[in-house]
């Protein structure tokens, strides 16, 4: 069956069990022709099982899959032309890098003549192209990764999958190769679905990103959207840094309320559809000034706990005399540190640079997280 849906990805409805555990609960999801879309989320969320639907590792207890429009829900992984890359790779440690890349290809009996070709140029696409004749275990880690990704493209996929690539990487290596695998997506213009926890990773990488928990979507949306405009606690604490302080509304109109933190009158610009007496304020450390220069909408007196250098940046931990827990992010100064441990400081903020959530939407534990201090 053939469906102009427009998506190269699309599963409607799909609920995987594991025994008593829910792994996909009634999941639906579209991915656009050329997207590099990211399944961002905890361990246990769902992500690899999402993956695994597509690519028909696994049999769903409901629910259907469609790649470019034609359902593929019963086919087999072979029928399915998806190409798929491992965090660990699975490359064949007894083969050479270009066997490595000419095993799919073996499969689909393609004539011998183009599988050496195909080969050569794959290589070349992942810069490669002097690797063929060395082994795995000649290889670096960064080596090894593009040429899993070799394999995988090599067969010319509908779709590529990829299931946390770049997890066993040292920072630095998986840093460059976030930038090498893009381009490569860019440069292929391959529909790409990739599963991360590294929520830097997705904000670097995707052109939209699907947040998980238990099963399900919590929001999707571009990187600037998930980040700048969460629609739950749960999506804006799991992505960067975030002060989320709980507190009653005691006023609000339309682009605008009040909520009471601990005794504080809050001012939030950002207000979601409808309006709960209990709710969560969230609001991002680079938005908290400390001795600001200029009237803000919010301004508590507070004291540093602590600080954490970063380098390019300090982030203090603070504590209002109202007993509000928050972070506050700045650039670090020419001396590194411009307040220490103790010292007593302003704080302030625009209401519009904080935004009004539900507390239902919250799985946190009261306390720290949520600003509610000891």
């Amino acid at each position: 069956m053939t469906l102009a849906t427009g998506n190269d990805v699309e599963l409607r409805g799909v609920t995987k069990r594991y025994g008593p555990i829910l792994a996909l609960d009634t999941f639906s999801l579209q991915v656009g022709a050329g997207e590099f879309f990211t399944l961002l989320g905890p361990s246990g969320c769902g992500k690899t099982t999402a993956l695994r639907s597509i690519a028909g590792f696994i049999t769903l207890n409901a629910g259907e899959v469609f790649l470019k429009g034609t359902r593929v829900t019963d086919l087999p992984p072979h029928r399915r032309r998806v190409g798929m890359v491992f965090q660990h790779y699975a490359l064949f440690p007894h083969r050479t890098v270009a066997q490595n890349v000419a095993f799919g290809l073996r499969m689909q009996k393609v004539p011998k003549g183009e599988i050496a070709d195909r080969v050569e140029k794959t290589l070349a696409l992942v810069q490669l192209p002097r690797y063929a004749g060395r082994f795995p275990r000649q290889l670096s880690g960064g080596e090894q990764q593009r040429v899993a990704l070799a394999r995988a493209l090599v067969t010319r996929p509908t779709v590529l999958l990829l299931d946390e690539p770049l997890g066993a990487l040292d920072k630095k290596l998986r840093e460059r190769m976030q930038v090498e695998l893009k381009r490569l997506q860019r440069e292929v213009g391959i529909t790409t679905i990739y599963v991360t926890h590294d929520q830097e990773e997705a904000l670097t990488m995707s052109d939209r990103i699907a947040v998980m928990q238990s099963g399900r979507i919590e929001q999707v949306g571009t990187p600037l959207e998930i980040y700048e405009c969460p629609q739950s606690a749960f999506v804006a604490d799991f992505i960067g840094n975030i002060n989320l302080l709980r507190g009653t509304v005691i006023g609000h109109a339309e682009h605008q309320a009040a909520v009471d933190c601990r005794g504080a009158k809050l001012r939030i610009g950002a207000l979601p559809g409808a309006v709960a007496p209990e709710a969560v304020m969230a609001l991002r450390p680079e938005k908290v000034r400390l001795n600001p220069s200029e009237p803000l909408d919010n301004d508590l007196a507070a004291t540093v706990v602590h600080l954490v250098y970063l380098g390019d940046s300090v982030l203090y931990h603070l504590r209002s005399d109202e007993g509000i827990e928050l972070q506050a992010l700045e650039l670090a100064q020419a001396g590194g540190v411009r307040h220490q441990a103790g010292t007593r400081v302003r704080v302030g903020w625009r209401s519009e640079d904080a935004s009004l959530l539900p507390l239902t939407s919250s799985p946190l534990p009261r306390g720290e997280r949520l600003g509610e201090g000891g």
